[in-house]
């Protein structure tokens, strides 16, 4: 090989000095960062399987705890293809210039990534701090997680009495129509490279919501509580004794809910730094402050502190503090999770045996109050004031000034349309699905249990 000459190697060098520019104004992923969103995707996945499935399968009879199981899984995996094929295309696309802008851009996003077209090992996505990226795959995943968990989420609602092919499609069009648009209004904006350009409807609003309050739990929790209305309650609903079979499973469950949780919440900074630190110790304040305020609530009220109250109450601090997770202080989480759990409790213990709804699980009772409540006081808790981090104004480089009012207001916003456009989506899906296919098993079947007459097993021989 031939030994190049001084002026080629000067020649040479002064060639390379564009590209060399170029690759080193390129932001390029912190191996932490990624680790860290690896996990925290691992952690949401966790939340699911087997998670959410033991929690649930502990509340219901034993005679369908197969039944809720089944579900669980079955809907995960639907969702995980979905949102390969589209969904990730529809939530997060259609609004990073101005060319790609379209009168449906603060609602859906487009096509332009289905099946992740373009979305290869050297794609990046920006974090919210200016010139941090993260693997664009690894965005992808943790959010898929999410999509899953917020569709298995409505099982619970219609437990132990719909037919297994009716959840499937209901929850197939629920996706479609009200969690991709949700997430997509909710989370979509051009980055902090393009904080001006088109963005998601309420995002654009300034509407807080850190890890999904109004996206998944109150998307979810309405979307259950119309899916159960419709479907009429359970055979001897308030005239028979419908206990959960096994606590056990469902303490496992909700434990495992709440470690999973640490991603979930903690993951949505998408970065492994001090706000992604106070994300973690915030949701486990305001799960602690919700355990105890369920169990002492129920104390007072029925004279004794159950563990099925403890566990309910741990789920809904979760809730609460999800949409302000990385927006408040310690001691605002708290508050919340306070607040959160007592209200929760009240719904129900209290209210939900007037409403005459046979929401199976309250689904709506801790995740649609506790998502509503969790949103409604971030805007009061993120005040600086009060501990919060306020309002960073990409504009300005700093944090802007703060009016708890406009924000208890954004906030408000984002709550009415999450209940009016899941209520919408879900009422007409519901109904669709009952013309199409029907809802509800046989009455034999729903009294032999929808283990046997369903999948064709016994849990427990």
């Amino acid at each position: 090989m031939k030994r190049m000459t001084p002026l080629l190697v000067a020649a040479s060098a002064l060639m390379a000095l564009p590209a060399l520019a170029q690759d080193a104004a390129a932001p390029v992923p912190d191996k932490g960062d990624t680790t860290w969103m690896l996990i925290s995707a691992i952690l949401v996945i966790l939340m699911t399987l087997p998670g959410l499935a033991l929690f649930y399968g502990g509340l219901v009879r034993g005679k369908n705890v197969l039944s809720v199981l089944m579900q669980v899984l079955t809907v995960f995996c639907v969702m995980v293809l979905l949102w390969v094929a589209f969904g990730y295309s529809l939530a997060f696309t259609g609004a990073g210039d101005a060319a790609s802008a379209g009168p449906l851009t603060p609602y859906v996003g487009g096509l332009s990534k289905m099946f992740l077209a373009g979305v290869g090992t050297d794609a990046v996505v920006e974090t919210f701090s200016a010139g941090v990226v993260i693997p664009e795959l690894s965005f992808v995943i943790f959010q898929m997680a999410f999509a899953c968990i917020a569709a298995a989420l409505i099982v619970g609602a219609t437990a132990e009495r719909i037919k297994f092919p009716a959840i499937l499609m209901f929850t197939v069009i629920w996706f479609f129509l009200s969690y991709l648009p949700m997430a997509h209004m909710v989370w979509w904006w051009g980055g902090p490279s393009a904080y001006d350009a088109p963005s998601g409807l309420l995002f654009g609003h300034g509407a807080l919501d850190f890890a999904g309050g109004t996206v998944i739990h109150i998307n979810a929790g309405v979307a259950g509580l119309v899916a159960a209305l419709v479907a009429g309650p359970r055979l001897g609903y308030r005239k028979e004794l419908l206990a959960p079979h096994n606590l056990t499973f469902t303490l496992i469950g909700g434990c495992l809910l709440w470690v999973g949780w640490f991603g979930f919440n903690a993951g949505s900074n998408l970065e492994s730094n001090g706000v992604a630190a106070l994300a973690m110790i915030n949701t486990a304040a305001a799960t602690a402050a919700a355990t105890l305020a369920w169990s002492f609530g129920e104390w007072m009220w029925r004279g004794h502190p159950s563990l099925l109250g403890a566990i309910s109450g741990a789920i809904a601090g979760l809730v609460g503090v999800t949409p302000a997770a990385g927006f408040v202080g310690p001691v605002g989480a708290i508050a919340i999770g306070l607040i959160a759990g007592l209200a929760c409790m009240y719904v129900v213990v209290g209210l939900k045996s007037r409403m005459g709804v046979d929401d199976t699980l309250d689904v709506f009772g801790i995740h649609g109050v506790g998502g509503i409540i969790g949103a409604i006081l971030t805007g009061v808790f993120a005040a600086p004031a009060l501990g919060g981090s306020g309002v960073f104004d990409y504009a300005a480089g700093s944090v802007a000034a703060f009016d708890m009012g406009a924000q208890v207001y954004a906030q408000t916003l984002g709550v009415v349309i999450a209940v009016i456009w899941s209520g919408a989506v879900s009422f007409v899906a519901i109904h669709v699905v009952k013309a199409l296919i029907g809802l509800r098993v046989p009455e034999s079947e729903e009294r032999q249990g929808l283990d046997v007459t369903t999948h064709g097993e016994n849990a427990y021989n």
